[in-house]
C-alpha cells in the first residue's frame, strides 16, 4: 500500500495537506488493508474455559456448535465432565455467549484474553529470527517458520547429512504442493523395521537434528537405526500449514473445495478409513472436524496411506498433534479395547516417564477413546488395523494456558521431551519384532 501512495503522489515532495481522518473510517481502512494483507484480525477474541459438572451441561454447551452463525470456535470440545472445554469467541459474540454461559448456570474462566495479542507476539518474534537467520545464515529451531522456510530447510539438511538422510516426495496437496518425507536410512543390509511419524505440530526440525548428530554415540538410537529406517513427515497439511501463515494463523482444516458446498477444508484426521463417518467427526462442511465426502478423499491422507501399504514394513506410527499433553494409542472410534492393550498402556506409561524425566511436564496416556474423547476416521485407528501394532498420538503442550498458541520459546523444550517418548517407544518396537 505504501507503495501505490507514493506512485499517487508528486515526487520529492509532501503533497497537499489532508484533512483529519474520522476515527471510525480509520479503522475500517485498518480492517480492509488487513484483508488486503491476507491477515486476518482477532482482536478482542478470548478463549474460554468451562468446566461441566454432567452430561447435561456438556449438552449444553454441544448445542453452541450449531449455531448460525456460528458463534464458538471449540479447541477442546465437550467430551466428558472431567475434561475442560476450551472454546474460542470473536469479540463480537463474547457477551451472547457469556451470558448464555451464565443463564445455563456454566462456570467459565479467561484462558486467553486476547488472541491477537499472543498472535502479534509470534509475529513480532518470527521476524526478529528472519533477520537473524539471514544475518548468520543459519536456521533457529526456537522459531516458528513458513512453509517455504520449511522446505528450503530440508533441502540444506538433506545436503548436509546426504550419507544418511533423503528427502522424498510422497504426493501433492489439493493446491498442487509437494508433500515430502525426510527418511533416515538404516545401515545394516537388510532393514528388518521401519518407523513412520506424521509430524503436524511445533518444533519438527529438533528431533531429527538429535536423530543425525548422536548416531554412532547413543547406543539405543544407534541400535534402532542399525535395524530401522526412519521416516518423518514435517508437515502433512501443507496447504493448511501456508494458508495459518498467509491469512488465518487458527486454520486447522487442509484447503480442499466442492463445487456447490460454501465452506472449505476438511480435517484430515477424520478422514481416514477405519470407523469414518462415526461419533467425533461431522458431516457439516463448516465445521472443524468436516470428515470429508468419504473416506481418504483428501490427496494429503491418500498419499501417506498409499506410501505406508505400498512400503509394507512399518512397524511404528506415532501422529503428532496439539494441545493437552497426552499420549493415546487406539482405539479413538469404539470404546472396544485393542488386542495388545496392556502392552501399548505399559509402553505409554514408560514412555510418559521418560518424557517427564526431561523436563518435569506431565502426561496423561491411555486410548483415545478412554482419555480423550471418541473420534472416528483417524490416523493411528487405520494404522492399527492396517497392521501397524504400535501406533501412537501424542498431543503435546500445553495444557490451556497458550493453547495452540504456544510461544516459541517452548518448541525445542517440547521437541526434547517428545523425542524421549519417541525413543522409549522406537527402542521397544526394536525388541519386540513382529
Amino acid at each position: 500500500m505504501a507503495a501505490g501512495s507514493r506512485r499517487g503522489g508528486p515526487r520529492g515532495g509532501m503533497g497537499p495537506r489532508r484533512p483529519p481522518v474520522d476515527r471510525r473510517v480509520l479503522l475500517l481502512y485498518s480492517c480492509v488493508l488487513a484483508a488486503a494483507l491476507g491477515q486476518m484480525n482477532f482482536t478482542g477474541d478470548q478463549v474460554l474455559r468451562v468446566l461441566a459438572r454432567d452430561e447435561g451441561q456438556l449438552s449444553l454447551l454441544r448445542s453452541l456448535e450449531h449455531l448460525k452463525p456460528q458463534k464458538v470456535d471449540f479447541w477442546r470440545g465437550p467430551a466428558r465432565p472431567s475434561l475442560p472445554v476450551d472454546m474460542r469467541v470473536p469479540f463480537s459474540a463474547l457477551n451472547d455467549v457469556k451470558e448464555y454461559l451464565d443463564s445455563h448456570g456454566l462456570a467459565y474462566s479467561v484462558m486467553i484474553k486476547d488472541i491477537q495479542v499472543l498472535l502479534d507476539a509470534e509475529r513480532e518474534a518470527m521476524a526478529k529470527s528472519r533477520r537473524l537467520e539471514r544475518s548468520t545464515s543459519s536456521f533457529r529451531y526456537s522459531s516458528y517458520h513458513t512453509l517455504e522456510e520449511i522446505y528450503s530447510w530440508i533441502d540444506s539438511f538433506v545436503t548436509e547429512h546426504s550419507d544418511i538422510v533423503s528427502k522424498v516426495q510422497i504426493g501433492y496437496s489439493f493446491e498442487n504442493r509437494s508433500i515430502l518425507v525426510l527418511k533416515v536410512k538404516a545401515w545394516s543390509p537388510s532393514v528388518q523395521m521401519s518407523w513412520g511419524t506424521s509430524q503436524v505440530a511445533a518444533g519438527p526440525a529438533p528431533p531429527f537434528v538429535q536423530i543425525v548428530s548422536i548416531y554412532g554415540k547413543d547406543k539405543t538410537l544407534t541400535a534402532i537405526l542399525d535395524a530401522m529406517d526412519i521416516f518423518m513427515e514435517i508437515v502433512t497439511n501443507p496447504d493448511g500449514f501456508a494458508f495459518t501463515h498467509s491469512m488465518n494463523r487458527l486454520w486447522r482444516k487442509n484447503k480442499s473445495f466442492r463445487p456447490g458446498v460454501f465452506c472449505i477444508g476438511v480435517d484430515l484426521n477424520r478422514n481416514w478409513k477405519t470407523g469414518f463417518g462415526g461419533s467425533g467427526s461431522s458431516k457439516n462442511p463448516c465445521s472443524e472436524t468436516y470428515r470429508g465426502p468419504f473416506a481418504q478423499s483428501e490427496p494429503e491422507v491418500a498419499a501417506i496411506v498409499k506410501f505406508i501399504t505400498a512400503h509394507g514394513k512399518i512397524k511404528v506410527l506415532i501422529s503428532i498433534h496439539s494441545y493437552s499433553q497426552m499420549l493415546m494409542y487406539p482405539y479413538g472410534y469404539t470404546l472396544e479395547a485393542v488386542s495388545n492393550q496392556e502392552e501399548l498402556f505399559l509402553l505409554a506409561k514408560d514412555a510418559v516417564k521418560a518424557l517427564y524425566e526431561v523436563h518435569g511436564v506431565e502426561y496423561i496416556y491411555g486410548s483415545i477413546s478412554t482419555t480423550l474423547y471418541v473420534a472416528s476416521g483417524i490416523t493411528v485407528d487405520w494404522a492399527y488395523d492396517s497392521g501397524i501394532k504400535y501406533a501412537f498420538s501424542f498431543e503435546l503442550r500445553d495444557t490451556g494456558h497458550y493453547g495452540f498458541l504456544l510461544p516459541a520459546s517452548q518448541i525445542v523444550p517440547t521437541a526434547q521431551e517428545t523425542w524421549m517418548a519417541v525413543l522409549t517407544i522406537m527402542a521397544h518396537a526394536l525388541e519386540h519384532p513382529y
